[in-house]
């Protein structure tokens, strides 16, 4: 994948790794739209980054996606990248019941449908333009589940299920898909989690993993980890059981 000459579109763009991500292809010499919920984070991006193309958008609304797709389609003929990034994790104990999952916001509407939905709303606008991609971003948790975070690695695990089989869809249009799978990276995601876990900070910073993403997209690699994720794409499933035992024995 050329990383210059680009028109990226990056859910969740205005933090984390999404930023970083949209950061990498504005060096690399691409147009990058962002969008996210939050207006104010976008703004503060765009201050950084005077160049970037904001749109407030709440990915897990069934209409806002249809509005995205819309603008975009009107604004940006040159559209030919979708990176579905924006997500959120919670940490949920099933052990008391249903509410904690029911009170918070629908980790499977964010992380799982908005990739599916936002997909199909778009590939109609890949077809046929130069070096068209997807690039969605999963996680390590969809190889190996973490007990605290049952829903969050569902999801990531059906981000996975999902590229596979969108993958093979869309070879035949010339439309790769790449599959993204970060261990912990130290970002806002899930900061409530982290504080009752001491405070919780991973070591891989954001910038550090973006650089990692933007080399494998180039090198055209279809799933790529980094770290402790890079092993878990090969591994066994006796290697991923034991990891699984491992990381949950003092949920």
């Amino acid at each position: 994948m050329k990383l210059s000459g680009n028109t990226v579109l990056i859910t969740g763009g205005a933090s984390g790794i999404g930023f970083t991500m949209a950061e990498a292809f504005l060096k690399a010499g691409s147009e990058v739209i962002i969008c996210g919920r939050r207006e104010s984070r976008l703004l503060e991006a765009q201050q950084k980054h005077p160049e970037l193309h904001i749109r407030t958008c709440d990915v897990a609304n069934p209409s806002d996606r249809e509005a995205l797709a819309r603008w975009v389609a009107a604004e940006f003929n040159d559209f030919n990248v979708l990176v579905n990034n924006a997500g959120i994790q919670r940490d949920i104990d099933f052990t008391q019941g249903i509410d904690a999952y029911l009170r918070g916001e629908s980790e499977i509407a964010i992380n799982l449908e908005a990739p599916i939905v936002l997909s199909g709303l778009l590939i109609p606008q890949l077809i046929g333009k130069r070096e068209p991609a997807i690039v969605n971003v999963s996680s390590g948790l969809g190889f190996v589940p973490a007990a605290r975070m049952p829903v969050y690695s569902a999801t990531k695990a059906g981000v996975h299920a999902f590229t596979m089989a969108l993958r093979h869809q869309l070879a035949t249009l010339g439309i790769k898909v790449f599959e993204v799978v970060p261990p912990a990276v130290d970002t806002e995601l899930n900061s409530q989690g982290r504080a009752q876990r001491g405070n919780f900070k991973a070591n891989l910073s954001a910038e550090e993993f973006a650089a990692a993403v933007m080399k494998g997209l180039e090198a055209d690699l279809p799933e790529f980890g980094y770290g402790m994720t890079a092993g878990m794409l090969r591994a066994s499933r006796a290697d991923l059981d034991k990891s699984f035992e491992q990381m949950n024995s003092h949920w």
